[in-house]
């Protein structure tokens, strides 16, 4: 008498049931961790951009009039993406406080990316 070999259908349901119980498991903690990322990535970013900011400033008596200046000027080698936004241009340019020293366009730079971060603050508001 000649064997079958194979799955029955009930193998492979529960087979498949436990593929699905692991992906539910582990979806939500990569996305988690893709958030995480793309929000240290703007930390690192805000912070390069403000530390070019205020060099440009120490050095040549005022503030840059863009961001482009603090490129054509060496002080950053390309303006960094907003990895939120996903865009070099929608970076929030704050101007300087009116009663500040020094003048020029650029005071301080924010994320233009709407929504909020895993601390509850909005990331225009980093």
């Amino acid at each position: 008498m000649k064997r079958r070999t194979g799955f029955t259908l009930i193998e492979l349901l529960v087979v498949m049931a436990i593929v699905a119980l692991l992906a539910s498991i582990a979806a939500p903690r990569y996305f988690k961790s893709l958030d995480k990322a793309k929000e240290t990535a703007l930390h690192s970013s805000l912070a390069v951009m403000r530390d070019a900011i205020d060099h440009y400033a120490a050095d040549k008596g005022r503030y840059p009039d863009s961001l482009d200046v603090l490129v054509s000027a060496r002080y950053l080698r390309e303006i960094p993406e907003d990895p939120l936004a996903e865009s070099r241009e929608q970076w929030q340019l704050l101007p300087p406080p009116s009663d500040a020293s020094l003048r020029g366009a650029v005071y301080d730079v924010r994320s233009g990316a709407a929504g909020r971060g895993s601390d509850g603050r909005l990331y225009a508001d980093w």
